[in-house]
């Protein structure tokens, strides 16, 4: 018997929820890394550029991607950082060199640039600090000149640079992936607890109602996993409100069954980082919770193996680089079978919602990015911009809970895994519901089975499937419509019964009212 001969069956009802859904699981991160700023959200000699230099072409494809929140400046870029070159008149930046990718950063895109960004984007600025060569002073001084309303040296400094109004940034990364031997000013997590309680402690003192992210391990395949969470929030327990997560995903050695099951990793980070932060608060005998924000999440083939943008390989590398200015790197042109697992790991953010408040989608242009541009030329979307588009117009509400009965298949890396990864998010102002699900098999079409109790739904409005007859298919600048979601047949709803079949490796959003 086929192992995709039974159908997967789960029951929805409205009183059995995971949580709300915070709108900030929808976030993305901008970072000077490669292409993502210069000549991906801001090139002034664009034909679409507008006053500020940004890329209206590009402002709309993230208008319609739905971000809700991005990171920035970084990333290991920020952990070298000195935000006082990002403000002021331009012509006075200096130029500097990026340690972290090699590169060289003019610094005519900076701190009031990325401000206009987010808001022309309608999003909220998460601002990450420099904790690895520099510290509280630091921390607190670039505090007061995005924060103070005015009258003290620092936030005078910014009405004298254009903005008399605070830039009211309310989350704050303290420092970025330090428990990482890569970053610049690496420490251990002794070292790191302290620095990020203090500087929290300190930035407590001018706001109390600041919102602050301490660094989380940077993949749970780190040594120091588990343990960094523990010493870390041993120091800063009481100072911080989220712990961060960071997790790449690709498909290697050509065992794509295993990366299609990639969020079996992305689920039980989270449920260990849960865990741990949960055992510090009963030791300290905290009423606190710390919930967790997955800062960086994307498919990033971190060999090589992919295609690039450019069609041209994978170009340099930070290592040999010449201190090029916004070099191509990373520039992933991601595939049908990409796009899937990026689905997955959006269902597993969406299955947390209970803990997860915070996501960021790594990047948000060009670098390892749903959307794509050229210098001078066309932005158009990749094939992963479809999933996240499709959940932040229809991930909004409370997520129902989903346990699912599901065929099974066995993968190298992950063992038995379920070949249905399913989620659904109620919009409780309208009462209706939206089915998240991918079919993790490769070749065989799998009937899906919903029972709605309780829901009062009559109608299916749509089933949207990303899925195609290649599975390497990906949109490029001279197809950039080769990959877009469908719509599914057969789809039905027979009283309370939903009946669905999902094509063989998709992606698939089905809409009931």
């Amino acid at each position: 018997m086929s192992e995709t001969s039974h159908t997967a069956r789960f029951t929805l009802d409205p009183d059995f929820t995971v949580s709300a859904v915070d709108p900030r699981l929808f976030g993305s991160f901008v970072e000077h890394l490669g292409r993502c700023v210069y000549t991906g959200i801001y090139e002034p000699g664009h034909p679409t550029a507008d006053e500020a230099g940004l890329r209206e072409d590009v402002l709309q494809l993230i208008r319609e991607l739905g971000v809700t929140v991005v990171r920035y400046p970084g990333g290991n870029f920020v952990s070298g950082y000195k935000w006082e070159d990002g403000v002021g008149p331009k012509d006075q930046r200096p130029r500097r060199l990026d340690l972290a990718w090699r590169s060289t950063e003019t610094n005519q895109f900076g701190l009031g640039e990325f401000v206009d960004f987010v808001r022309k984007i309608q999003g909220e600025p998460m601002m990450a600090i420099n904790l690895g060569t520099r510290g509280v002073a630091e921390a607190i001084e670039l505090q007061e000149y995005v924060n103070h309303p005015g009258g003290t040296a620092l936030s005078d400094l910014r009405a004298a640079h254009g903005d008399k109004d605070p830039y009211d940034i309310r989350l704050w990364c303290l420092g970025n992936e330090m428990d990482g031997p890569w970053q610049t000013g690496h420490k251990t997590a002794d070292e790191y607890g302290r620095i990020a309680a203090e500087t929290a402690r300190a930035m407590r003192q001018i706001d109390p109602d600041v919102e602050l992210v301490a660094c989380g391990s940077s993949s749970q395949s780190m040594e120091t996993f588990a343990a960094w969470e523990s010493t870390v929030l041993q120091h800063s327990y009481e100072l911080v409100d989220h712990i961060s997560l960071h997790a790449y995903y690709y498909e290697r050695d050509g065992d794509r069954d295993s990366f299609l099951a990639s969020a079996v990793d992305t689920e039980s980070f989270i449920e260990n980082v849960v865990a741990t932060c949960d055992h510090v608060g009963a030791r300290l005998k905290s009423k606190k919770t710390i919930n967790l924000s997955f800062d960086e999440w994307n498919v990033w083939y971190q060999d090589g193996s992919a295609p690039t943008l450019s069609g041209e390989g994978r170009g340099e590398t930070p290592a040999n680089q010449d201190w090029a200015e916004a070099p191509r790197l990373l520039e992933d042109n991601y595939s049908v079978t990409d796009a899937v697992v990026f689905g997955s790991l959006l269902i597993a953010l969406l299955r947390h919602a209970d803990r997860v408040k915070v996501a960021c989608l790594a990047q948000l242009v060009n670098v390892i990015a749903p959307i794509a541009t050229e210098p001078g030329g066309a932005a158009w979307r990749q094939t992963t911009f479809y999933p996240f588009a499709q959940a932040s117009a229809h991930g909004r509400g409370t997520v129902l809970d989903v346990r699912a009965e599901s065929p099974r298949h066995t993968t190298a890396q992950y063992g038995e895994v379920d070949l249905l990864h399913a989620t659904a998010v109620r919009d409780e102002a309208t009462g209706a519901v939206t089915v998240f699900a991918v079919n993790r098999h490769q070749t065989e079409p799998l009937p899906l089975e919903v029972t709605l109790r309780g829901l009062g739904l009559g109608e299916v409005v749509e089933h949207s499937v990303l899925a195609d007859a290649d599975p390497d298919a990906r949109n490029t600048a001279a197809q950039p419509d080769r990959v877009t979601p469908h719509q599914a047949g057969g789809t039905s709803l027979d009283g309370e019964v939903l009946r669905a079949t999902l094509e063989p490796l998709s992606w698939n959003v089905i809409r009931l009212a």
